[in-house]
């Protein structure tokens, strides 16, 4: 077995951006002592979820990638050994900003960055105001204890981004998230919603052979109650760890990349792709 272990850090923000990085560094240090060797925050953790409203004066959160944020995690990845996987909100230009997670090395270097390509606009998701759609394509990053593939959030509902990634040679993929349940809803709805949510991440799994590893926010924020429900997914999609609704966890779930050419022997998705046939899939409807 090729054991890697997986830190996930499912919290609760703040609005003072300092006071979420200070707690975070903590936290990354908790799951560093518990044994963690890849360590996944989730999306946005410097802030608030801005998006909820279109305000001008949110664009003042950016920051550069790498920057002043990468600059305190590589100490902290390297002082700790561990791989950061950190998204944030990047400010490439004047009036040009992307959606962003950056990856660090366990030797504190920075890996690069991948830019969210699939960007919402929903009430309460109002992304498409502030970010641009990533240009940089889909991106792995090989760390120290695996070679990993970046996704974030919108991007886990499509299965062409998790199949590409995965064709690049990921052997695990990541899915920083910020998404929750307006408080108006009834419950039926809220459990319908997450389960949709958890069941088409584990369809990737499945489909690609590879553990899913996806890391949500909880509380309360604004109209909005982030459903919290960080989980891990073997590369058939079974649950090894699953997060609840509502407390701050910080967690390490071994897991095993090995496997995968097990699942991919047995259920040879990949061998047995047609892809003299999928050129349709590049168009946007096929109306004949």
């Amino acid at each position: 077995m090729a054991i890697v272990n997986i830190g996930t850090i499912q919290m609760s923000c703040d609005a003072e951006k300092d006071k979420n990085i200070q707690k975070t560094v903590i936290k990354i240090k908790e799951a560093a002592e518990n044994g963690a060797q890849i360590i996944c925050l989730q999306e946005l953790f410097a802030s608030l979820y801005f998006c909820d409203v279109e305000e001008h004066d949110n664009f003042n959160l950016g920051e550069q990638i790498p920057g002043a944020t990468t600059d305190i995690l590589s100490k902290v990845a390297s002082e700790n050994k561990v791989v950061i996987i950190a998204s944030l909100f990047e400010k490439r230009a004047h009036g040009l900003y992307h959606n962003t997670t950056a990856v660090i090395d366990a030797d504190g270097q920075y890996l690069g960055k991948y830019r969210k390509m699939h960007i919402p606009d929903d009430p309460g998701y109002y992304e498409k105001f502030y970010f641009t759609p990533g240009d940089l394509g889909y991106k792995v990053f090989k760390t120290k204890f695996a070679t990993i593939g970046v996704l974030i959030c919108w991007d886990q509902w499509y299965p062409e981004a998790a199949r590409i990634t995965s064709l690049m040679g990921a052997e695990i993929l990541f899915y920083p998230t910020a998404i929750g349940w307006a408080k108006h809803q009834n419950e039926a709805t809220n459990i319908e919603q997450y389960n949709a949510w958890q069941t088409i991440q584990r369809s990737h799994a499945i489909a690609n052979g590879v553990p899913v590893v996806s890391v949500n926010r909880v509380g309360d924020e604004g109209d909005m109650k982030f459903w919290g429900g960080s989980f891990i997914s073997n590369p058939f999609g079974t649950l090894l760890y699953k997060a609840s609704h509502n407390d701050e966890e910080t967690v390490v779930t071994p897991i095993d990349t090995e496997s995968s050419e097990r699942y991919r022997t047995h259920w040879p998705f990949l061998r047995d792709r047609r892809i003299d046939s999928y050129l349709p899939i590049t168009k946007r409807y096929i109306d004949e």
